[in-house]
C-alpha cells in the first residue's frame, strides 16, 4: 500500500490489473459512500425526527460515487489526458466500484442513525417542550405522529376496508413543526382523507401531539347514497342531448309513430346510449331495458332539498340519534348548550318535536336528532348514559343528613329521660 502514490484518487482509468490501486479505491469509494450515506442519515433524523429509508441512503451513497467517478473522467478529458474510459477493464472497475458504494451504504447509515441518537440527545434536540398555550413543538425539526396500533370503526358509517387500517396502524406521519393542537388535528384528518381516500375520522390528540383515539369510517358512494325514499335508478336506451348532465330534469317518451309520454325522471348518468334516470318507484315498471326512448329535457328548476341532499352528502357532518338515559349527564341540559344541531327531539311518550327550542330541557328518555361530526356523537353517547357526579352540596346535605339523625335520637332519648324522671318524682311526692 505504501507503494501506492497518492496522486490515484485523482486519477481515473483504474483497472484491476493494477490491485493496489484498485483496492485502495474501492477502499475510498467505500468510506465515501458510507460517510454521505452516514450523513444524510444524521440530517434527517434531526429534521424529521425518524430513521432515513435505506433506498434514500443507498441512493445518495453511490450518487456521490458516480459522481466522483465522472468529475475524475471529465477532469482527464479536460486535461487532454490519453485514457480510454470505454475499456473493458475500466468499466468493470466502475461498475464494481458503484456495487461496493450500493453496499456500504447500509452500513453508513446504521452508523448515522447510532450517532443521530447520540448527538441529538446529548444537545436536547430530542426533547418536546410543551407550551401553556398547547403549541406543539419540535426544537428545530418536524412533529411527528405516531397511529395507534388499534383503529377504531365510526359507529353508523359504512367500515373502511381491513387493508387500508392494517395500512394506517402504528405508521408514523411528518408535520410541520410549530402547529396548534386544533391545527395538527385539521392537517391529520385531511392527510388521512387525501392519502388514504377515508371519508371520515373521529380523532383525540394529547396536549403533547399524541393520539389518544382514532376511528375512520368510509364515504357512502355510488348511486343508492343519493335517492330519495320512493325513487329508485333505473338505465334506458335512449337519444339525451349532446349538453346533457346529472341533475337535469327530462321526460320519458315512447320512440314510436306516436309518442307517448311515461314518465318525469332526473337524469343522473349517460354512457353512450345508456341513461341512467331516478324516477319514481312506481314507474319504473313501465319502463324496458329492452325498448328505445326518447328524452326531453326541461327547464331547470330550483331544488333546494336536493341540494342541500347533495351537500349534507359531501360534509363531515351527519345525522344521528341519542336516547338520553335517566340521570345521565345530560338530563336537564338544552339544545343550545349539548353542541352541534339539534334538528329534533322525540319524548318517550309524546309526539317527535321538530327543530325544539334552544332552551327546552331535555328529559330522560328523550332520543334527540343531531346534526353534527362523529366525536360529538360519541361525547353525546357517553354523557348520555353516564350519571350524573355527585356535587358538593348534595355531599354536604348528606352529611348534615346523616349528622342529624344522630342528634335527633339523642334529643329523643334526653326528653325520654326527661319524662321518666318527672314520673317518678311525682310518684314519690304521691306516695
Amino acid at each position: 500500500m505504501s507503494a501506492v502514490p497518492a496522486a490515484m484518487l485523482l486519477q481515473t482509468g483504474i483497472r484491476f490489473e493494477q490491485p493496489s490501486v484498485a483496492a485502495a479505491s474501492l477502499v475510498v469509494l467505500a468510506l465515501l459512500s458510507a460517510s454521505t450515506a452516514g450523513g444524510v442519515t444524521v440530517a434527517y433524523r434531526w429534521y424529521f425526527g425518524a430513521l432515513v429509508p435505506k433506498g434514500v441512503a443507498v441512493v445518495s451513497g453511490v450518487a456521490v460515487v458516480a459522481l466522483y467517478i465522472n468529475t475524475v473522467s471529465l477532469g482527464a478529458v479536460v486535461g487532454q489526458r490519453s485514457v480510454d474510459l470505454f475499456r473493458p477493464g475500466v468499466v468493470g472497475f466502475n461498475v464494481v466500484a458503484l456495487g461496493v458504494a450500493a453496499a456500504a451504504a447500509p452500513v453508513g447509515r446504521r452508523l448515522g442513525a447510532a450517532v443521530a441518537g447520540e448527538l441529538l440527545a446529548l444537545v436536547g434536540i430530542e426533547a418536546r417542550d410543551v407550551e401553556v398555550a398547547a403549541m406543539v413543538r419540535s426544537v428545530g425539526r418536524s412533529t411527528t405522529i405516531e397511529l395507534p396500533a388499534e383503529i377504531e370503526d365510526i359507529e353508523g358509517y359504512d367500515p373502511v376496508a381491513d387493508e387500508t387500517k392494517a395500512d394506517l396502524a402504528g405508521k408514523r406521519l411528518v408535520f410541520p413543526r410549530r402547529l396548534t393542537v386544533d391545527e395538527l388535528r385539521s392537517r391529520l384528518v385531511d392527510r388521512l382523507k387525501t392519502d388514504y381516500s377515508v371519508g371520515f375520522v373521529d380523532v383525540d390528540l394529547t396536549a403533547e401531539g399524541g393520539v389518544d383515539y382514532l376511528a375512520v369510517g368510509s364515504r357512502a358512494a355510488g348511486l343508492g347514497a343519493t335517492i330519495t325514499p320512493g325513487t329508485v335508478g333505473v338505465a334506458i336506451r335512449a337519444d339525451p342531448p349532446h349538453n346533457a348532465a346529472a341533475g337535469d330534469q327530462v321526460q320519458v317518451w315512447s320512440a314510436g309513430d306516436a309518442p307517448e309520454r311515461l314518465t318525469t325522471g332526473e337524469l343522473r348518468g349517460v354512457a353512450g346510449e345508456t341513461v341512467t334516470l331516478a324516477v319514481d318507484e312506481g314507474d319504473a315498471e313501465v319502463l324496458s331495458p329492452a325498448e328505445q326512448y326518447r328524452l326531453v329535457t326541461l327547464p331547470a328548476e330550483p331544488q333546494p332539498d336536493r341540494e342541500f341532499a347533495t351537500l349534507l352528502g359531501r360534509a363531515d357532518e351527519t345525522i344521528g340519534t341519542v336516547t338520553v338515559e335517566a340521570g345521565s349527564q345530560l338530563v336537564g341540559e338544552t339544545p343550545a348548550a349539548i353542541g352541534g344541531t339539534v334538528m329534533a327531539i322525540e319524548p318517550a311518550a309524546e309526539p317527535l318535536i321538530a327543530l325544539p327550542a334552544s332552551d327546552r330541557p331535555i328529559e330522560s328518555g328523550d332520543t334527540i336528532y343531531v346534526l353534527g361530526r362523529p366525536e360529538l356523537f360519541r361525547q353525546l353517547e357517553t354523557r348520555a348514559s353516564t350519571p350524573e357526579p355527585a356535587t358538593d352540596n348534595d355531599a354536604t346535605q348528606s352529611d348534615a343528613d346523616t349528622d342529624a339523625a344522630p342528634a335527633d335520637e339523642s334529643a329523643d332519648s334526653a326528653k325520654g329521660g326527661r319524662e321518666a324522671a318527672g314520673s317518678a318524682d311525682h310518684d314519690g311526692r304521691a306516695s
